[in-house]
């Protein structure tokens, strides 16, 4: 595998009073339940909460990971991302990866305070299927499935009433089922795939490193510099689990996790 260099900064923490919490809770944070299918994404809003998408289930959970609410959604809603008050999910009813483009691609928006349905927007520019999206800066990006051979990715960059504005080409070479997950994170997007491919970009979508993580369940910033990375587990007859777990940018390997 090829890597990029990149370019990363001596991290400092700047404490909030949810940061705090985040400091003890240096092993991970564990979403509390089991789920039928496993996790998609995470997302943080401002007061601590945090908010997690199991496929069919979307939960909100406090800092530590207890349970607030939660809600059944449709299969199969993706990663997600929070802003002013509201969720915003990717979702995809049809086939994923499909060279034909057999995607039924939409974001779903709920009410981050009881999880309620607000409306829903059609993204066809994704014929691949939605599966990942954040927001920063004023736009959307939403991203998703890839046929296999299909040598490079594609970030779908929407306005905030999800009108189509750019399609972003990252000349990555073939990745596991495309883009799993979004975030921007001091100064940078990075893009969690299957595999062990963690995907780092400039603010204007330039490749600037491929890393040897595994990013694909969730990736996301609760303050400046502060990564979070999401794990899971499936078990048959059983079901799937969740957790986040911190990390901290470094100049070669992309990000390292605290603990496993």
């Amino acid at each position: 595998m090829n890597h990029f260099s990149s370019l990363a900064c001596l991290i400092t923490i700047s404490i909030t009073p949810w940061h705090l919490e985040a400091q003890d809770s240096s092993r991970g944070i564990s979403c509390e339940g089991i789920y039928s299918q496993h996790l998609q994404g995470f997302c943080f809003d401002k007061t601590g909460a945090i908010y997690w998408s199991f496929t069919t289930t979307l939960v909100k959970t406090n800092s530590r990971g207890q349970v607030l609410t939660k809600l059944s959604v449709g299969d199969h809603h993706g990663d997600l991302c929070h802003r002013n008050g509201k969720l915003y999910v990717a979702v995809n009813f049809g086939a994923f990866n499909d060279r034909e483009g057999k995607a039924d691609s939409w974001v779903y928006v709920y009410k981050a305070s009881t999880l309620a349905f607000v409306t829903k927007h059609k993204t066809p520019e994704l014929i691949y299927g939605a599966g990942g999206m954040a927001f920063h800066d004023g736009k959307f990006i939403v991203v998703g499935g890839l046929p296999k051979s299909t040598q490079a990715n594609y970030l779908y960059q929407y306005n905030k009433s999800f009108k189509h504005l750019k399609t972003h080409v990252l000349k990555t070479g073939y990745t596991e089922m495309g883009i799993q997950t979004a975030a921007f994170i001091d100064g940078h997007w990075w893009f969690g795939c299957n595999g062990n491919m963690l995907l780092k970009t400039t603010r204007k979508f330039h490749l600037v490193g491929m890393y040897d993580i595994e990013a694909g369940m969730g990736i996301a910033g609760g303050t400046t510099q502060a990564y979070w990375i999401a794990r899971g587990t499936t078990t048959k007859r059983k079901g799937c689990t969740g957790r986040i777990v911190p990390a901290t940018a470094d100049r070669t390997r992309g990000l390292i996790l605290r603990s496993q």
